[in-house]
């Protein structure tokens, strides 16, 4: 045998996690070894592995609903604050001024109603007296329709403005609101994980509302993992998955995987595609979006950290276990052909359905049974993987 056979048979050997044995030794140069593994009972676990961004479960941009100059800024970045604490103060003379035009309109037309309500109590008093005279035949029909007509005209006009009361009214608490909006409050609980705008700053809020800070929510993080086109059909919502951080490779954090979003990302930033269409090149990876969240208690974790995910998609305990490396001739149905050698030395192929697996073993579900010892081809699943050229 060569010697690259060797290597490659000891790193089969590292691989196997079992004691192999050498059904014969070499007698010369022409020879190959027969290594076996015994089927033993175990535990195994299939895992989908995913890169993933950390993020606050909740983040909101705190802005200006009103344009002015920003007067005062109350906070700095990495500060906490609690919900209704002044974040920024913004100049508040226009809307001062604003407010005090409002208040005077609305006490004007309260005066013009007031006015107009004296004039129609004396409209309606000569209305009457002119329905009186008439009956006695002492004034004309023509006196007592002119009465009735400005006693009518009266009594819309005062409605009138009355409505005008209540436009007025409205418009006093637009202004106050207003006001009160150049005092900017923090609408939660959270740290100031970004400052956007300085003192001094004008602030235009006429077409959009321009961000002062960004406030996050930290003792709870969301992870955005990509998963693969290729693995999205192993994993599904609720399974169990645990990551890490590369500040602690070595302490992964267990969580559930509570969300898949029904499609790429890219289709809500592809704009100008057309229905049915995603815009990305064919050639382009495609990555769905699993989420879950985590407890931040320690504050170890921070925004757009990357977490090295592991998705369960599926475990099994005390199962027949044999080598991944066994495993030869995929057939249509799913069953692979599979060396097996007897106690008296005495080599059958044999037709195996396996389930669950992690490249390493493979989970068997009929065709062997616990302690046979099952033959380790050199043409086997493991010897046209990456792992296998490189040993």
């Amino acid at each position: 045998m060569k010697r690259s056979a060797v290597i490659v048979s000891v790193s089969l050997l590292a691989l196997g996690g079992g004691a192999l044995s050498l059904d014969r030794l070499m007698a010369g140069s022409d020879l190959e070894p027969e290594f076996t593994q015994p089927v033993a009972l175990g535990t195994i676990e299939e895992t989908v592995l995913a890169n993933g961004v950390l993020e606050p479960a909740r983040m909101v941009n705190v802005g200006s609903q009103v344009s002015g100059q920003l007067k005062i800024l109350h906070v700095q970045l990495g500060q906490s604050v609690r919900q209704g604490d002044i974040i920024a103060e913004i100049d508040s003379t226009a809307q001062s001024n604003a407010l005090r035009s409002a208040r005077a309109a609305l006490a004007n037309v309260r005066a013009q109603r007031a006015g107009r309500l004296v004039q129609l109590q004396q409209a309606r008093q000569a209305y009457q007296r002119q329905r009186i005279l008439i009956n006695r035949s002492v004034t004309s029909t023509a006196n007592l329709e002119t009465a009735d007509a400005a006693f009518k005209a009266l009594e819309a006009e005062v409605e009138a403005l009355e409505a005008q009361i209540v436009q007025a009214t409205v418009e006093v608490e637009n202004a106050e609101s207003n006001l009160g909006y150049t005092r900017v409050q923090a609408p939660m609980d959270g740290v100031v994980v970004a400052v956007v705008a300085k003192p001094g700053q004008t602030l235009n809020a006429v077409q959009a509302v321009p961000t002062i800070v960004v406030l996050a929510q930290l003792d709870v993080m969301r992870v955005k993992v990509q998963i693969s086109e290729a693995d999205i059909g192993r994993v599904h919502q609720g399974q169990d998955l645990r990551f890490t951080i590369m500040g602690s490779p070595d302490k992964p954090i267990p969580a559930k995987l509570e969300q898949i979003e029904p499609a790429p990302s890219t289709l809500a930033t592809d704009s100008s595609s057309q229905p049915g269409i995603t815009g990305q090149p064919a050639s382009q990876a495609v990555y769905y979006n699993g989420l879950f969240t985590t407890p931040n208690t320690d504050g170890r974790l921070r925004p757009s950290m990357t977490a090295a995910v592991t998705i369960s998609s599926g475990k099994a305990t005390n199962v027949p276990l044999m080598p991944w490396a066994a495993l030869t001739n995929r057939e249509a149905d799913g069953r692979y052909r599979v060396k097996v050698r007897s106690s008296q030395g005495v080599i059958s192929e044999r037709r195996v359905r396996i389930g669950l697996t992690d490249r390493i073993h493979a989970q068997v579900l009929e065709g062997i049974s616990a302690g046979e010892h099952v033959v380790l081809p050199a043409d086997g699943e493991l010897s046209s993987s990456a792992d296998l050229v490189s040993m």
